[in-house]
């Protein structure tokens, strides 16, 4: 069990669990928004972009008759909204009494562009489907939550990882649209330096496997995609608890092996390079400002993809007047980049933001 729960905070990136694991006040409704002749940023198109989403709880109205319980629960790079069904994640929050009780709240999960059962490369077009980034990912969020589910305003966004970058851009460039943030685990500059390297050196990987063949393979790049899984696997860990649960050589190669068994061909080649691309043009830093909704950032000490110790959080929590910043302190029990999931480790600081 230890190993399971370890393989799947270490490889959050590129997993997505469909177990519901809270007891559940209204049974989870999963639908599509289909959006006609989508323009994307790049200016490509699509006659359909579809944006699968999942529902729980339902929504209650004000004296004005706007919707004012709508919670959106943004998930990370290779993610869906069903990874959030995780007990970590859900066995603490969604239940009756706890923070994000369903049946207090209309939570909104959706499946971003590229991810999912939302339209992504793999469908069909490969390497032709429009190069999406996170402004076309967070314009689409903006249609499904005003558009397809009528709602003005958000009592709150949670993002986690690439739904935590989401957030600080919707805290910018939709000020008036949502009224508290939770993003956990990432930085509001340009995704540059390391991170973006080992993003690269994923997507480069894959490009260089034969089998890969411009994206129209006939069987999954095995060579590239097991070079993918290494540096997620290595970018998502806590080594202080790989070093305590694997301390032989045997039980660390043990637990590799099995890892690549579960998640190697999980996602699809082109959807990874695609998923890994897209925060190309990210970089919410020049409008910190821009952000006037109460916002709770938390980071993990041990977190690889998003160190402590750049100095940028200090020099963007002066710029925002409304934020809290937290970092939990790394241990034996912290989970690494996927710290950010296990509710645990920050769910009564959520608390205390919904109750200001």
């Amino acid at each position: 069990m230890a190993m399971r729960k370890l393989i799947l905070a270490s490889l959050a990136l590129f997993s997505a669990v469909h177990v519901p694991a809270f007891a559940e006040t209204t049974a989870p409704t999963e639908a599509d928004a289909v959006f006609t002749d989508y323009v994307f940023s790049t200016g490509e198109r699509l006659p359909e972009l579809k944006i699968h989403y999942t529902t729980l709880g339902a929504p209650k109205r004000d004296a004005s008759g706007n919707i004012s319980n709508a919670i959106m629960i943004l998930h990370g790079t290779g993610g869906t909204g069903h990874q959030f069904f995780q007990p970590q994640f859900a066995g603490e929050l969604f239940g009756p009494g706890q923070v994000l009780d369903t049946s207090k709240y209309f939570i909104i999960l959706p499946d971003n562009v590229g991810h999912g059962k939302s339209s992504k490369p793999s469908d069909g077009l490969r390497m032709a489907f429009p190069k999406y980034d996170y402004t076309d990912m967070i314009a689409t969020q903006h249609q499904l939550v005003t558009k397809t589910l009528g709602i003005k305003k958000l009592k709150l966004i949670l993002g986690t990882s690439m739904g935590c970058m989401h957030a600080f851009m919707w805290g910018s460039r939709y000020p008036d649209a949502v009224e508290n943030l939770a993003p956990f685990a990432c930085l509001p500059v340009e995704i540059a330096g390391q991170n973006r390297m080992w993003r690269k050196l994923s997507m480069d990987a894959i490009r260089a496997d034969p089998n890969w063949n411009d994206g129209n393979y006939t069987a999954p790049p095995m060579s590239g995609l097991r070079t993918a899984a290494t540096l997620s696997l290595i970018a998502g860990a806590n080594p202080l608890a790989l070093q305590a649960q694997y301390p032989t050589r045997g039980a660390a190669e043990a637990y590799t092996n099995e890892a690549f068994d579960r998640v190697v061909t999980r996602n699809d080649a082109n959807d990874i390079i695609y998923q890994l691309d897209s925060s190309r043009t990210y970089n919410p830093w020049p409008t910190l400002e821009a952000i006037k909704a109460p916002t709770l950032w938390i980071n993990s000490a041990d977190d690889f993809i998003n160190p402590a110790n750049y100095g940028i959080t200090e020099r963007a929590i002066k710029r925002m007047p409304n934020a809290k910043f937290i970092l939990i302190p790394a241990s034996a029990d912290t989970k690494g980049h996927g710290t950010h999931t296990w509710a645990k480790f920050w769910k009564d600081d959520l608390a205390a933001l919904l109750a200001q």
